[in-house]
């Protein structure tokens, strides 16, 4: 998912939804009260709870569309560009904006929203931090201590590989996929994740480890899931039980039919981003198109449960592709904006459960968790 180059093609960098004669149902506030049924994995993972979560992105793994004013005075287009270019002010930069980005009034907050869970995207440079990085352990355990006195999980998910696993800017460094193609990355990231379930494994807020953040599609996937499977051993030797393994479906959603099955695997959920503004087939989509392809993603989602593992939807938004809302009046977008938030959130918590991307930003945006909440585009208490 490249969110930067998203937002470099809408227009004006304004994302906009819209549709004409909808309504924005609130779908989403009566779903959670009718049966949904449950793999039988599901129900005998340690992590019974349906999960509804936000991610707590551009924190400790900067972007900068997310965050523009840490990059202020360079031209740097990554976290490891910005390091090099500020050179020693890099860490009073970083820690004054993770000091002050997400705090403890933001766990209240996602907590008072009826929300149980977070998503905390990390570096392998969170612990151990290789120059240029900052490394960023004490936030680590700012946000599980956080969690845990507001009652609520944490996913910790390796957001960024040495070598880059996609290529893009959220990974730490843009630029050539280099994961694969050198086995020392892997071994690295391997020892990293390792670490993370030595330091946090037994954390009573930890919810799980997610192994990899988005690798790219062009990574054989034999490769993929040879790391997959070294990783898990390594894992369970270190962490609680109840602690889930997690792996992305490297937008290879039904590419996972009998891997890591029970009982050699425990609790292991299968991760899949959900998006409709980035490829070429969703900028000639209309409005009600969107819409209708949303609800439609159910069978896709069901399949993955049923046939593969527990699934989440572990990055989700509101954004749509703004090039066919021009005529649309400003009730019509609304509309759009609270049906695409319902049509989502009608299939997702047919999951094991969803984190929104993100928790919030510099500026309003139909990626604002906080802010689509108080503008009403999604519900005001998700504890329903």
């Amino acid at each position: 998912m490249h969110r930067r180059e998203f937002l470099k093609n809408a227009a004006g960098g304004t994302l906009a939804l819209a549709a004409a004669g909808m309504t924005g149902l609130t779908f989403a506030q009566n779903v959670a009260d009718k049966p949904v049924s449950t793999p039988a994995a599901a129900k005998d993972n340690p992590v019974s709870a349906r999960l509804r979560g936000v991610n707590l992105g551009s924190w400790l793994v900067l972007e900068k569309w997310m965050v523009p004013d840490v990059y202020r005075g360079t031209r740097a287009p990554d976290e490891y560009s910005l390091c090099l270019a500020l050179g020693s002010q890099a860490k009073d930069r970083l820690n004054r904006h993770r000091e002050t980005f997400i705090t403890a009034k933001d766990f209240r907050w996602i907590k008072d929203c009826g929300l149980n869970a977070v998503r905390l995207p990390v570096g392998y440079w969170a612990l151990e931090a290789p120059e240029p990085y900052v490394e960023c352990s004490r936030f680590i355990d700012f946000a599980l201590d956080q969690s845990r006195q507001n009652g609520l999980k944490l996913l910790l998910d390796l957001h960024g590989a040495p070598g880059s696993q996609n290529g893009w800017p959220h990974s730490g460094r843009s630029g050539p996929i280099n994961w694969p193609k050198d086995p020392k990355n892997i071994q690295e990231t391997l020892r990293v994740l390792e670490s993370f379930g030595q330091k946090y494994g037994k954390h009573p807020a930890l919810l799980g480890i997610e192994l990899l953040n988005e690798p790219s599609p062009q990574i054989p996937l034999e490769i993929l899931q040879q790391f997959y499977q070294d990783a898990y051993p390594r894992l369970r030797q270190c962490v609680d039980p109840a602690v889930a393994i997690v792996f992305h479906d490297s937008f290879r959603p039904l590419a996972w039919k009998n891997f890591m099955p029970a009982p050699a695997f425990a609790n292991v959920i299968l991760d899949t981003h959900l998006y409709q503004c980035f490829g070429k087939q969703d900028r000639t989509r209309t409005a009600r198109e969107q819409l209708e392809f949303s609800l439609n993603r159910k069978k896709e989602l069901d399949e993955m449960q049923h046939g593969e593992l527990p699934t989440i939807v572990g990055e989700w938004s509101l954004a749509l592709p703004g090039s066919d809302l021009l005529e649309l009046s400003p009730l019509q977008v609304t509309s759009v904006k609270r049906a695409y938030a319902d049509t989502q959130l009608l299939n997702y918590e047919g999951t094991r459960g969803w984190f929104f991307w993100s928790y919030k930003l510099e500026y309003p945006s139909e990626w604002n968790f906080q802010y689509s909440v108080e503008h009403g585009w999604l519900p005001e208490n998700f504890a329903v």
